[in-house]
């Protein structure tokens, strides 16, 4: 793995000036796991005043001591390396800002803020190759250069074990930011890491603390947990840790609760599993699956004996969206995941469903979500104990959508219309029209290319003058041929008869 030009010229600008410059954070554990780095992040005792006058194209508008460095090159997207000065931060008390932030002229200080071990290491090309290292810095290679990595609390020793841990005391991290815990689950579930056992006690002990996150940041998290290929064992963890309570207790209202039929989970089990079994990679199809029997618990009645969750459903999206509203989703994302979830019990069986009601569920859904209803459908079915994921009828659904969907073969296809011919041919409305059309359609169908206005006008005045009722008969043949065998193409893609 290389370090751009751009950030390691900022690092020796700081240096030409006389400070100290680090390449930092997580751009550092991605490095040394082989993984091109996000964003990029430099630390340096030199204060914002300082680096301005450094780097004179920074904007400063803060008061964390980040100077933000744009850098584009052409054709590329434009990136921000965040220069900070080395801070120490005191004291929380609403356990999200710091009270007090202090400049700081070492980089320990600096290093000791951070949340995890993994994120609070540093990393500088090696000037002197002799030099006499401290207990806590290492030489590392990187594409052919030697670099000096600074790692105080042992991140490159975690990294080798693929263990997220909290710097220093676990519990004192999170009271500076309640946000860390939630942050704990997301690094596990995007690295594939496993929680250190004491960092976890601390989650556990101070989760109530969560609370005091504002709706966005937490909602920031979740995405970022949906996003992985983890999100099922995220969710887990949230419940296990006692984070879940606070931030969706819906769906803790399902833990336990048993159902009938051919559901094998209880309400709760029956939710994650299906998140887990989630074809769809959008965070917003997963949400939808976590989320669609969300409203059980509020619905179930027993009536003759059997379990009931009628209207579950409606309820679902309803409850889905106070959800989503509480956590600031945006209006779109929030339509999104309740239109799925509303929608998710949709009724289909072979041969009693009609081409126009599968019109109608499209129209009701948007043909956007359509795929997404399916993935949603497949991952209920899963998440129920069956083990066929994609029966016929389901397949039969997704030929059909996709049968209304596909535009016909028809006269529509034309280059040209009824109109049109009335006003090339100086005549009034009448069946021959409808039969000049039907034979211009049949030869498009043998030849597509004949699908010019100037072809098709030329061809009208010809047929004009022609007997039509055995053309069209004939043309009315070809259609229907074609028909059939776009409709059997259709139903080979699915696997339906």
């Amino acid at each position: 793995m290389q370090i751009p030009d751009y950030v390691e010229k900022i690092v020796k600008k700081l240096e030409s000036g006389g400070f100290e410059a680090y390449i930092v954070g997580g751009c550092v554990r991605d490095l040394l796991r082989g993984v091109k780095p996000k964003d990029w992040d430099v630390t340096t005792n030199a204060r914002p005043e300082q680096i301005l006058k450094i780097i004179i194209e920074g904007k400063y508008e803060n008061v964390y001591g980040t100077v933000l460095v744009p850098h584009k090159e052409e054709g590329e997207t434009l990136d921000i390396v965040e220069v900070t000065t080395y801070r120490s931060e005191q004291e929380y008390s609403d356990r999200r800002h710091p009270d007090k932030i202090t400049f700081e002229d070492k980089l320990e200080k600096d290093l000791e803020r951070r949340d995890f071990t993994i994120n609070a290491m540093a990393l500088k090309k090696l000037k002197i190759k002799n030099e006499k290292l401290k207990i806590y810095e290492h030489k590392i290679n990187l594409s052919g250069n030697e670099f000096l990595l600074i790692d105080l609390f042992g991140g490159q020793k975690d990294l080798s074990k693929k263990i997220i841990r909290a710097v220093g005391e676990p519990e004192e991290r999170f009271k500076e930011d309640a946000l860390r815990m939630l942050r704990a689950i997301r690094f596990s579930c995007q690295l594939d890491f496993g929680i250190e056992p004491k960092t976890e006690r601390a989650i556990k002990k101070l989760a109530g603390s969560i609370k005091y996150i504002s709706g966005e940041r937490i909602r920031d998290e979740l995405v970022k947990i949906f996003e992985t290929d983890k999100a099922y064992d995220g969710i887990t963890k949230l419940r296990e840790l006692k984070l879940l309570q606070y931030i969706i207790p819906e769906l803790e209202r399902g833990v336990g609760m048993a159902q009938k039929g051919h559901h094998l989970y209880s309400v709760f089990n029956h939710s994650v599993l299906s998140l887990k079994f989630c074809p769809s990679k959008d965070w917003r199809v997963k949400l939808a699956c976590l989320t669609h029997d969300i409203a059980k618990p509020n619905t179930r009645k027993i009536i003759k004996g059997d379990v009931t969750f009628y209207n579950h459903d409606i309820i679902g999206a309803k409850v889905t969206k106070k959800i989503m509203e509480r956590l600031k989703f945006s209006g779109k994302d929030t339509e999104k995941v309740t239109t799925l979830v509303k929608n998710h019990m949709f009724y289909y069986n072979v041969g009693e469903v009609t081409e126009s009601s599968v019109r109608r569920l499209i129209v009701k859904v948007g043909e956007e979500n359509l795929k997404d209803l399916i993935d949603l459908r497949i991952a209920d079915r899963l998440g129920s104990g069956v083990p066929k994921a994609k029966p016929y009828k389901l397949r039969h659904l997704e030929y059909m959508m996709k049968k209304v969907r596909k535009h016909p073969v028809s006269v529509k296809m034309l280059k040209i219309n009824g109109s049109d011919i009335m006003q090339l041919l100086q005549i009034e409305p009448g069946p021959k029209i409808g039969a000049i059309l039907d034979v211009l359609l049949s030869e498009v169908i043998e030849d597509p290319k004949l699908n010019t206005k100037e072809y098709l006008e030329k061809r009208a005045v010809e047929l004009n003058e022609m007997e039509l009722e055995t053309l069209r008969k004939k043309a009315k043949e070809t259609i229907d041929e074609k028909k059939m065998e776009d409709d059997e193409e259709l139903k080979k893609e699915f696997w339906v008869k």
